[in-house]
């Protein structure tokens, strides 16, 4: 894993955040039918007066050195959209957003590659981007080859890749420079379980070295394990923000919760009895 010197203040403001997605064919009879019924509180109509998604709705936080945010909520909670527009994918239609500090997204692994260049040419690129000096991409270049395992494959153009393969190189890549902001998904892996293991363990180092880590998952386990704070989002609004056991207790079913406790104490025993 490269490592830059990394000296700049960090931190994440966001100030009443907002996200709308514009639904196109909003005018057509079964949207028109949707909107009369009592599940479409998320649908408007913005200044264009286009029927609008409300992904997102007046979202505050900020985050320094050393916060680590788990987000929690449902399928449809807004948890991604969120993330997305903390990388800068997504443009807020509200509020304001300040990011300073170099931000590594885990959301797309293949975003950003160039299909028709091969994979090392991709890993030269992607050390471009990120202004290296030459000996930084040849540590790069050496690290990513030889973690992807892809030495056959690699002179190769991507756009010769399997999906696999592809998700292989584009992991390597986006976890081999330690971020100063890293903003993770839920997402699975795929490939051997030797490789799945391995990227376990690589992530779990990322996770570590970053100054401020966001990560969503519908893993109670790992946000209790790697996180201090938690956001819990339900259609696209804050329900709570606060240390994450307690937004987890709140958030839970109580027998989630006291199952997880459970997990949590016996792991702990484990330790204990091991040292």
């Amino acid at each position: 894993m490269v490592s830059l010197d990394l000296s700049r203040m960090v931190s994440i403001v966001a100030r009443g955040l907002s996200i709308d997605f514009p639904l196109y064919h909003g005018e057509s009879r079964s949207l028109k039918k949707v909107m009369l019924s009592a599940a479409t509180s998320r649908l408007a109509r913005d200044q264009k007066q286009r029927v609008v998604v409300k992904a997102v709705r007046d979202v505050s936080f900020a985050l320094k050195a050393g916060d680590r945010l788990g987000l929690v909520g449902e399928n449809g909670a807004g948890k991604t959209t969120l993330l997305r527009a903390l990388a800068g994918i997504y443009e807020p239609v509200g509020g304001t957003l300040s990011v300073h500090g170099q931000l590594t997204a885990l959301l797309d692994l293949n975003q950003g590659m160039n299909t028709d260049l091969t994979g090392r040419e991709n890993i030269r690129l992607f050390a471009l981007y990120k202004k290296l000096s030459r000996p930084e991409t040849a540590r790069l270049e050496e690290d990513v080859v030889q973690f992807c395992e892809l030495e056959q494959f690699i002179n190769l153009p991507v756009r010769t890749f399997s999906s696999g393969m592809m998700l292989r190189l584009g992991f390597a890549l986006a976890t081999a420079i330690r971020p100063e902001i890293l903003v993770m998904d839920e997402w699975l892996l795929a490939g051997d379980a030797a490789f799945v293991e391995k990227a376990r363990h690589r992530i779990e180092s990322v996770a570590r070295r970053a100054d401020i880590l966001i990560v969503s998952s519908h893993s109670a386990g790992v946000i209790k394990k790697w996180t201090n704070r938690a956001i819990w989002l339900n259609r696209g609004c804050m329900v709570a923000d606060g240390p994450t056991e307690e937004v987890l207790r709140a958030y839970l079913p109580s027998a989630e919760w006291e199952e997880l406790k459970r997990a949590e104490m016996e792991s702990v025993d484990q330790i204990l009895c091991a040292s």
